[in-house]
């Protein structure tokens, strides 16, 4: 029988439902100094994908909802999870929690196992029976906020107003997304090369999707895999003929040594980066970033290219993007969301600049934009690599 759990909000809002997967502490555990599953409360608008969803590095320090009302139906299995390569001896899931309105707890094929087994195998709290409607209205009207996940005691009554206190006085101690550095507890911490005989990317990994190295796999580029803290040194020594700032979590706002290594790079390799690579680079022109109300996380967003006037069907997962009226001259706004007008990609020719907030690699998600791959591809092969 599963377990009465309360998700509660920094506002004061409690959301009633049932427990599923790792064991959740209640209000005494709490009390005792036991840490409660909490982060950034962010919704995902996909319609399946919840496995490569729940192994995103980018979804580091958030409790994810998923606005689809009936989750778990085919599954988890490994061979889907989108943590990098190199991120052994981490736990799978990168969500801090998991919620949902209606759990499949029936079957799944062979050779695959539950969610909820798969959440318990990683260590990770989930509930179910939420009103994932109201909450993402919540959420949409009065933006992304900080959240808890709390067992309910052995009574079976709900929450009580000290309990509820307890709780808001635990979120009133966490840091909000704004000013976090998460890319330190995800991705490589040492220079790793995948191979390959064509274009030699240097990946600067702050907490890659595997996809992405697996539509340059297709391409048969060689990957060297570059820790988020690597230098300019270190990028030189492996003799790359373009640098690729991968996806990531937290805020870029704060990460003035990618940004300064992003700076000292343009102009000298050919760049290409994806989501939290994109705003690096964003940054390393001199433009700002900031937090957005809601962000954008599923994998239905339209974004046009205003190159040509086409527009296609994106995966996305971020609550920040850079700021277009602090871009410089030189800089283009070359792909834009279609349903709120911010930027969603920005290209710079003269430095030979290339990058996107959406994922190219979908997973989860539509391919209608893969072929950005091989236009990064062509910023990077059409200059020579120079000489050291």
């Amino acid at each position: 029988m599963q377990k009465k759990g309360y998700l509660v909000l920094e506002n004061g809002t409690v959301f009633p439902g049932s427990c599923f997967g790792a064991d959740l502490p209640d209000v005494e555990d709490l009390k005792a100094g036991k840490e409660l599953p909490y982060g950034e409360l962010v919704f995902n608008t996909g319609m399946s994908g919840y496995h490569e969803i729940l192994t995103d590095p980018s979804y580091t320090g958030q409790i994810v909802t998923m606005t689809y009302p009936h989750i778990g139906n085919y599954g988890c299995e490994d061979l889907w999870s989108e943590n990098g390569p190199e991120d052994e001896g981490r736990k799978d899931i990168k969500v801090s929690a998991f919620v949902v309105r209606e759990l499949y707890d029936g079957p799944v094929p062979e050779g695959r196992i539950t969610l909820p087994a798969y959440l318990e195998k990683n260590g990770i709290s989930g509930i179910s029976g939420i009103d994932t409607r109201r909450l993402t209205i919540m959420l949409r009207d009065e933006g992304s906020c900080n959240a808890v996940l709390v067992k309910g005691d052995a009574s079976g009554k709900n929450l009580s107003d000290s309990d509820l206190q307890s709780c808001l006085d635990y979120l009133n101690k966490l840091p909000s997304m704004e000013g976090q550095n998460l890319i330190g507890g995800v991705g490589t911490s040492e220079t790793v090369t995948v191979a390959g005989k064509g274009t030699h990317v240097a990946l600067l990994d702050c907490g890659i999707k595997a996809n992405i190295i697996r539509e340059l796999e297709q391409r048969d580029c060689k990957v060297s895999l570059l820790p988020s803290d690597a230098s300019l040194e270190d990028i030189r020594k492996i003799n790359p003929q373009g640098v690729f700032l991968s996806n990531g979590p937290g805020d870029p706002g704060v990460l003035k040594a990618q940004v300064q290594l992003a700076e000292s790079l343009l102009g000298e390799y050919p760049l290409v980066g994806i989501c939290l690579g994109h705003q690096i680079l964003g940054q390393s022109m001199g433009a700002e970033t900031y937090k957005m109300k809601f962000g954008h996380h599923g994998c239905n967003h339209p974004v046009r290219d205003e190159e040509t006037g086409r527009v296609f069907v994106t995966s996305q997962n971020h609550g920040f993007a850079v700021k277009e009226d602090s871009l410089p001259d030189g800089v283009t706004v070359r792909f834009r969301n279609a349903n709120d007008g911010s930027v969603e990609g920005l290209e710079w020719k003269d430095k030979n600049l290339l990058c996107v907030q959406f994922h190219p690699e979908a997973a989860p998600g539509p391919v209608d934009s893969s072929w950005i791959f091989d236009a990064f591809l062509e910023v990077v092969n059409k200059n020579e690599v120079k000489e050291k």
